[in-house]
């Protein structure tokens, strides 16, 4: 049947408004209908990335929730108009009701930064939980819950990778954990705060916007909302009126206290704690020229503190003396200037005899910082001590020079009357060995000073060197190339010439180097009666000889790796340079301590050979000396007993071209 003009008109609006009429009248399904499917803990769907999604709802939980209480289902699936329903219902927003929450949260980090697969950092559900399941933050079950937030913020921010995807750090949630804020928490404090009393919670902003509670200047005031004595104290000091003046150099809460990692003051770990306060928190800014090239604030306060009394004391452990704190405050810093400061000369009394009692000011009246090196103001103290250092650091140098000069004087003239007194001697080491050796100790020694000079720019290896890093880096190359070819020649040597090939062989370890050692050690502890005895090369000398030949060996292949680190780095991978360094390092250590400790007490400190073994600048040693070490050396031994008979007792083994001038 068709209709025109009106009456088909009338009849398309009537057929309208009874549909509607019809629709209107039909109930909207009931909670039960909806859960006659939707508790069916199989119901499932396929979502548009072809992920398998639950559809199942926990009636009981549903009736607990925030939500269970205040709508049906339908209140929130408004497409839904019967039961069953055939198509997928619309995905629920939150804003339908939380429009100021949506708004603040659009605006946040959590939905500007992006996950690994796109999706917003956090949304309501991670926070807040399935919204059939929503909980009241007053619920101690709620995920929201005042003792709950940090563990619902640590899903996402305890996670290493997932935080380091979205350019953050897991860090930041370990630390929190151990602070004092952490703790209190732990311990079921309900003020103590956590991530939402600093963050915010829906609108949560990076630290760099001006509207952030973690923005530099909002940060009092953060804080200040548990700490709200210590803010208004804060704000009337000079830090705090430098951060308001826009300051951005100025210190605020978190500068002195750490962000997550605060701890109280009584923990030694807290940077505000007696040991660290001064040394690491204060030199901060008050060590540096920044403030001083800035806002004329004066610097090497820190290094002038840890030069007095106070700070050698602290230094020392002592946990009573003064720090930066005891005198100047805490929260209420003020410049000398201002009546109210504590190290105001008006003040300085009652400061000073906090520890010294009894103090007047004729003794607080003189600088405390006392800066000899580079003070801008020169008050009588500072000229006092500047003077008294001008006259002694010479006078200091040219006596004990002088005596330094006297006594070796003195010593060089003994120590050759003894050795010319001798008596008869024995070639040790050739003139060859001897320039080997020679090279030997020099590049070392250059080696070991250049190089702990660069490691340790600020001790006396450095101030010995006395050279830039240019030339330190130059002489160190040179020592390193004269050591590696002193080390080329050596092969060589023992390669080609026959006292090289016997050398080697008399060096070469064996079984009765243990038991030479161990009976060596019996003897001196008085537990044998008799001390072993040794041919050409003891235990000792065979051990300390395939030592150098490692380390140097070792110390010229990571050498070498540093110096051409661009080429090793793009041939290998960058771990062997890595690895070169500490190698290069440890071994460096475990080389000069050898010689000190082992070297050297065969060379000067055995008392046998006092003042020193000569072996090293003429090659001789005494002939009774060489009996009494190496016995079964009878080789050489037979040689002194024949040519004692043809030649003069003190010219047993030395021709007269080896004799030094002065025999």
């Amino acid at each position: 049947m068709k209709f025109s003009g009106k009456f088909g008109a009338l009849a398309v609006a009537c057929s309208l408004l009874l549909w509607a009429s019809s629709a209107q009248s039909q109930p909207k399904p009931k909670d039960e209908e909806c859960l006659a499917c939707h508790a069916d803990p199989t119901l499932t769907t396929t979502d548009a990335k072809g992920k398998t999604v639950s559809l199942t709802v926990d009636a009981d939980k549903m009736k607990q929730s925030i939500h269970g209480g205040m709508f049906s289902c339908v209140d929130c699936h408004k497409d839904v108009k019967s039961s069953p329903h055939a198509n997928t219902p619309a995905k629920i927003t939150c804003a339908q009701c939380h429009a100021e929450a949506q708004a603040a949260y659009r605006h946040s980090y959590h939905a500007t930064a992006k996950k690994p697969d796109g999706t917003p950092a956090a949304t309501c559900v991670d926070c807040h939980g399935d919204a059939h399941t929503v909980l009241p933050a007053a619920d101690a079950k709620s995920p929201v819950n005042h003792s709950n937030i940090p563990a619902t913020c640590g899903t996402c921010h305890g996670q290493k990778f997932l935080m380091q995807s979205t350019g953050g750090s897991s860090q930041v949630f370990v630390a929190y954990q151990d602070s004092v804020h952490g703790h209190a928490i732990k311990n079921g404090s309900q003020t103590a705060a956590v991530c939402t009393d600093c963050h915010g919670s829906h609108q949560i902003l990076a630290a760099n916007d001006a509207k952030s509670p973690i923005n530099k200047f909002n940060i009092p005031a953060t804080c200040g909302k548990c700490h709200g004595d210590v803010q208004s104290v804060f704000q009337q000091s000079i830090h705090g009126q430098a951060i308001a003046l826009g300051n951005g150099l100025a210190p605020v809460c978190t500068d002195c206290h750490g962000i997550h990692t605060i701890k109280a003051p009584s923990d030694p770990s807290s940077s505000v704690s007696d040991q660290n306060l001064s040394a690491t928190t204060c030199a901060r800014c008050h060590q540096g020229v920044r403030l001083t090239q800035e806002f004329d604030v004066a610097g090497n306060r820190v290094s002038t503190y840890m030069d007095s009394y106070h700070g050698l004391a602290s230094q020392g452990g002592s946990v009573v003396v003064a720090n930066c704190a005891s005198c100047h405050g805490v929260h209420n810093i003020l410049p000398s200037s201002d009546p109210r400061s504590t190290i105001n000369p008006a003040n300085l009394d009652a400061t000073c005899g906090q520890c010294h009692k009894g103090v007047t000011q004729n003794f607080t009246r003189y600088k405390v910082h006392v800066d000899v090196e580079g003070g801008r103001t020169l008050d009588s103290g500072t000229r006092a001590v500047r003077w008294i250092r001008w006259f002694y650091l010479p006078l200091i140098l040219l006596v004990i020079g002088g005596m330094l000069l006297h006594n070796a004087i003195l010593w060089r003239a003994k120590a050759m009357a003894r050795r010319r007194a001798m008596g008869p001697s024995v070639q040790r080491m050739t003139p060859n060995q001897r320039w080997q050796h020679l090279i030997l100790l020099t590049s070392f020694f250059v080696l070991v000073v250049t190089g702990f000079a660069l490691k340790y720019p600020d001790s006396s290896f450095a101030v010995i060197l006395g050279l830039g890093e240019r030339w330190r880096s130059i002489l160190h190359r040179v020592a390193g190339v004269l050591l590696i070819a002193d080390g080329l020649y050596h092969v060589f040597y023992i390669a080609f010439t026959s006292d090289g090939r016997k050398l080697v062989r008399d060096l070469l370890p064996n079984l009765k180097d243990a038991t030479d050692a161990w009976g060596t050690m019996l003897f001196y502890l008085g537990l044998r009666s008799q001390k072993p005895k040794f041919g050409r090369f003891s235990y000792a000398e065979k051990a300390e000889y395939w030592a150098l030949v490692w380390g140097t060996a070792l110390m010229a292949v990571t050498g070498i790796m540093l110096w051409a680190k661009i080429t090793v780095g793009n041939q290998l991978a960058r771990w062997w340079v890595d690895a070169a360094t500490a190698v290069h390092f440890y071994e460096a250590i475990l080389a000069t301590l050898a010689i000190l400790v082992w070297h050297f007490y065969q060379v000067f400190f055995d008392p046998d050979v006092y003042p020193m073994n000569w072996a090293w600048r003429d090659g001789k040693m005494s002939v009774e000396h060489y009996k009494e070490e190496h016995e079964l050396d009878t080789e050489t031994l037979a040689e002194v007993d024949v040519r004692s008979d043809a030649t003069d007792a003190n010219d047993i083994v030395a021709k007269p071209e080896e004799r030094p001038p002065h025999e």
